[in-house]
Formats: C-alpha cells, structure tokens, sequence
C-alpha cells in the first residue's frame, strides 16, 4: 500500500484552531483527484463552515467524520508556551511553525514544575501555534511519526471517498481541544439529507486489551456512551465480512462522536480506528495490518449502513 499521501499529510501545519492549510490542501487533492474516483463528490465550504470541508456522494445515509487538527502548542510571553489539547511533554523535542519573521524550529523545554517554554534563537511572535516536527519511519510492520492521530483517520476516509457512492465524509475542526465544529456539522446533515449514522474515523490507543496487529478497534465505550445496538451492528458487519478487529472498552478519552451525542439531534455513532502507541508524541506508531482493516471495515460499512 502507498502512504506517501499519509506522510504529505503528516507534515502540514494544521494545529486546533489553525487548520486552515489541511482545508486547502484537501480541497485541491479532491479537485485534483475525483475525476478518477467511482463518483465525484460535491464539496461543501465556505464561511458558514469556518475551515470545515464536506464532501457529499449520492445519496448519503451514513457520514464518515475526521478531524483535521492535530495538538500542539501556542507562544505566550517571555518565550513561555501554552498547551494545545495534550501533547506529550519532552524536553528537546523540536517544534515547528511559522511567524511574520519566518520559519521556525525550536525545542520544546520542561522545567521542574512543568512550566513549559521554547528554546530558539529569537523570540516568536505571541500567538504563534507550533506543532511537532515530522519524522517520518517505516518498517515491514509499521509506521512511525508524529499525528497519525488523525491524519491517519483522514487519509482512511480519502481511501473510501475512491469507491464511494453515497455517503459524507466530514472534515472537522478543534477535536483535540474539546470540539467546537461537530454541533454545526452535524445539524447541516442531519437538516438537509436527515443523515443520523455516524462513524468516527480516529485513532486510539494501545492498551492492555488493545494491541497492534490484532484489527482495527471498534469502540464500545470510551467517555461517550454510544448506542449499543448501534455498535452490534457494526460489529455484526464486520464478523459477517471476516474482518479483523477488536473490542475496545475504555472510561477515558473521547472523539467527535461525544461532540454528536451533546447535539439535539438523534445521531448514532461509533469510534472506528487502528490503535497507535506513543499517543500524542512526536512517535506515534500503528501496525499496518491494523491500517488495512480499517480502510476495508470503512468500505463495507459505508455500503451496508
């Protein structure tokens, strides 16, 4: 399989609030590549959206979400930085941006007491977001870089826009801060094409019940609570077609999907994802059978819901 798309992806500069390049990017990948798709979507923009995309083919009953942000960090004052979401905190890692006075590569720094701060040799414009820099490895088994979660969960939702015929897939925004795009998102689909079924194209964790190479995890339960008989069927789906997954039962973590059940609108919802491990680092890594699985588990799920 070809992921050169998966790593393009990995090194755009998209953190929450800031997503603006991926939106652009996606647009002109589409723009660019539809005409060679099964069917070439309409594509949904623009300021009622903020930097949200939807892509709409045929008739849609089931909606594929993705978000496009990743976590990361913001310049406050007196080279001190703020949190985007959860990153992992390492001093020396290398972060990378941009400000009105150019490019930036700077490294990250974890005092004693946790206070987080840069190391560069100018100060950086307050405001500045900065992300991991990419480190792109492969092996015969795996891939390894920074913001698989959820540029991995993108690139899988692009993989079945290729053979979709009716469905959505829905790029949002500020996921790994808490949410803010999925209300308005879900009320656009649910009021124009009464689409209710959701599936969550993200990236979980490895745990103690959840490991690489055993299938892509369709989630029971995290922090949401998802309709169960929605989740039996997806799950009955997936047995029916002998695909490879595993059942992941958490009490933590949470998605898009958490977002969609807040909403007044009646949307079902499941988490469908290959596990990574070294969540949220600049060494996220996920077994590419678990990748393979997911794309199919997506395809048949989409026809079958």
């Amino acid at each position: 399989m070809d992921y050169s798309l998966l790593k393009k992806l990995q090194e755009i500069h998209a953190p929450a609030g800031d997503e603006v390049l991926m939106k652009e990017f996606l647009m002109d990948y589409v723009g660019k590549n539809q005409d060679q798709w099964d069917v070439e979507p309409e594509i949904i923009h623009g300021d009622d959206f903020q930097d949200c995309l939807i892509l709409k083919f045929g008739k849609p009953r089931t909606a594929i979400f993705a978000h496009m942000d990743s976590i990361g960090f913001t310049v406050r004052y007196g080279k001190q930085l703020v949190k985007l979401g959860g990153p992992t905190l390492i001093s020396g890692t290398l972060l990378v941006g941009h400000d009105s006075y150019g490019a930036i590569e700077a490294e990250l720094v974890v005092d004693e007491a946790k206070k987080l701060s840069y190391k560069f040799h100018r100060e950086i414009e307050p405001g500045t977001n900065l992300a991991y820099k990419p480190n792109w490895r492969e092996t015969d088994q795996y891939l390894q870089n920074c913001y698989m979660d959820n540029r991995l969960g993108v690139w899988s939702a692009l993989q079945v826009a290729e053979t979709l015929t009716d469905g959505l897939i829905v790029f949002s925004c500020w996921e790994e801060t808490g949410g803010g795009s999925v209300g308005y998102l879900g009320k656009y689909i649910y009021e124009n094409w009464g689409v209710r079924q959701a599936l969550i194209s993200d990236i979980t964790w490895v745990t103690e019940g959840i490991h690489h190479g055993n299938g892509v995890a369709i989630s029971m339960r995290d922090s949401g609570i998802p309709r169960k008989s929605y989740v039996n069927k997806i799950i009955s789906i997936a047995k029916a077609n002998d695909l490879k997954f595993q059942l992941e039962v958490e009490d933590a973590g949470g998605s898009d999907g958490n977002a969609l059940q807040k909403s007044p609108y009646p949307f079902d919802w499941c988490f469908v994802g290959a596990p990574e491990d070294h969540v949220h680092s600049p060494d996220e890594k996920v077994h590419k059978d678990d990748i393979i699985h997911m794309v199919r588990l997506y395809k048949v799920l989409m026809k079958s819901l």
